[in-house]
């Protein structure tokens, strides 16, 4: 449905652009005194006819001249707009950040024909209103981002059909019958197959941070469990923040349980509970609200981050709620955990751990086999940065952020070319470095030890913050790297982790 140029019939003459021209010069002048040469003098523009003295003769124009490009019907206009809204709503429901979002709707509205477009995108709503010169109303359509959900399949089937509205191959009602599928399809896994992906990510996480024997096992069950319980309130819409209570309080609370009956001969247990922390923390969306605050959409940025604060508040709820009835109970508490060493020997394991959680996490996220794969290299490449940055001294904060960088870049460089949504990529690939083990032992100190201080739950939550930065900085500096992707790409517009890398166009 791209809008063709304008017909020569009557009722397109009608709402013709009207551009003004200069008035023909007056033939009673004297013709003996020449027009001097026009040198550097600027050319008269319609403004300035408009401002001259009123005297002579204005302005004329033909009433049956149509100029200009067609002006498209509200039909027309009314479709292309809910089909760019409706491909907005499954990336921002998804995670993408608003600059991906409105820098996608411009492409497409462009695409599709339509003149000179502005988009609103806010955390719960995308407005979008197409502007059709001063004798057609603009036409205004708002779409309600409703529901959040990790399905980085539709994601990525989305970019892909934007890519083919972008390139010309698919028309719009092609398009708009395609999206319909894509948003109404069952995941491409069974919802098992998910559940065992967390508890499996719990599992490789506590080999990150020094487990053995028994302790990957639990951690594996005791993370099932939650995601299983987490599936069964949200069926009676529970309110997330609940949600994450009661996970915090389980996933502690089974940690407490262990060291108690004395069943398994775990050493360290407290790194069951950071592993359940980390998958609770992952589905968070920290990455886009970063991005969003540093691409200045402030109110969005300013709605995911209570989004975030919520989710945590809730997870730090459940966690000391556990922790204090075990000590209301009298019942042995799991010790403070304490920061595992890292040695050359234990950077293997890490690394191959970081792999494994990433990939588990891109899993459980619905992820197919090419953005797991890649997910996973990502995952290992960001935890052997992590890792060799702390044998060599290196703070926890600057190593994290350094790790998440050269994640973000490789992410940045080699996921387009991969047909790879770079988001999945840099989400996945931060997931191992996650402040799970710092997060907990900062509510251990609140909630057990006596005078215990907030320092250490700050720096969790500098770490957190550390990482989201240092994956949006790696995909900014990969765009004038990448190759193939055309010149508006290498100018370094502002980091990009969805949607097609076009340049916003404004009036001139």
């Amino acid at each position: 449905m791209k809008i063709g140029q304008r017909g020569k019939g009557p009722a397109n003459r009608r709402a013709a652009w009207r551009i003004l021209e200069a008035p023909p010069e007056d033939q009673s002048v004297d013709r003996t005194h020449k027009r001097k040469p026009r040198g550097n003098e600027p050319r008269r523009r319609a403004w300035q006819i408009l401002e001259a003295p009123t005297t002579g003769d204005l302005p004329a124009v033909e009433s049956d001249t149509a100029m200009g490009p067609a002006l498209p019907d509200d039909t027309s206009v009314h479709f292309a707009l809910d089909l760019a809204l409706r491909i907005g709503e499954v990336q921002m429901s998804s995670g993408a950040g608003a600059a991906d979002v409105t820098a996608t709707i411009l492409a497409l509205t462009s695409a599709l024909g339509l003149p000179y477009c502005e988009v609103d995108v806010i955390f719960t709503s995308i407005t979008v209103s197409c502007h059709r010169g001063t004798e057609m109303a603009p036409v205004t359509a708002l779409r309600v981002v409703r529901s959040r959900s990790l399905d980085y399949t539709r994601l990525s089937d989305t970019e892909l059909l934007v890519r083919k509205i972008v390139r010309g191959r698919v028309s719009a009602e092609e398009a708009y019958s395609e999206l319909q599928v894509i948003t109404t399809a069952k995941h491409p896994y069974p919802r098992y197959v998910s559940t065992l992906a967390w508890g499996a990510m719990a599992g490789f996480i506590t080999l990150i941070i020094g487990g053995t024997g028994w302790t990957p096992v639990i951690a594996f069950v005791i993370s099932a469990i939650v995601d299983r319980v987490g599936r069964i309130l949200n069926k009676y819409a529970l309110p997330f923040f609940f949600q994450q209570v009661v996970g915090g309080f389980i996933a502690t609370g089974l940690a407490q349980w262990t060291v108690n009956v004395d069943w398994f001969a775990v050493e360290r247990p407290t790194l069951v509970v950071a592993a359940a922390i980390t998958v609770l923390l992952s589905g968070l969306s920290t990455v886009s609200a970063v991005q969003d605050a540093i691409t200045g959409y402030n109110v969005t940025a300013a709605g995911r981050t209570t989004e975030v604060a919520m989710m945590s508040a809730g997870l730090i709820t459940g966690v000391v709620l556990a922790l204090k009835v075990s000590v209301l109970f009298d019942a042995e508490t799991t010790p403070l955990p304490e920061v595992p060493q890292q040695s050359p020997l234990s950077l293997l394991v890490v690394t191959a751990a970081g792999a494994a959680a990433a990939g588990a996490f891109a899993l459980a996220s619905y992820s197919r086999t090419r953005a797991l794969l890649v997910s996973a290299a990502a995952g290992g490449l960001g935890a052997v940065a992590y890792g060799a940055l702390t044998l060599a001294d290196i703070q926890q904060i600057p190593a994290s952020a350094a790790a998440a960088t050269l994640v973000g870049f490789a992410g940045g460089v080699l996921a387009r070319r991969l047909k790879v949504t770079p988001l999945v990529v840099a989400v996945s690939g931060i997931t191992p470095l996650l402040p799970g083990l710092s997060t907990y032992r900062g509510l251990y100190q609140l909630a057990v030890d006596p005078g215990g201080e907030i320092g250490t739950l700050i720096t969790a939550v500098a770490v957190g913050l550390a990482l989201a930065a240092g994956v949006v900085l790696g995909e900014y500096l990969a765009q004038p790297v990448r190759t193939g992707l055309g010149r508006l790409e290498r100018r370094m517009a502002g980091p990009r982790m969805a949607g097609p890398m076009t340049q916003e166009r404004r009036l001139e």
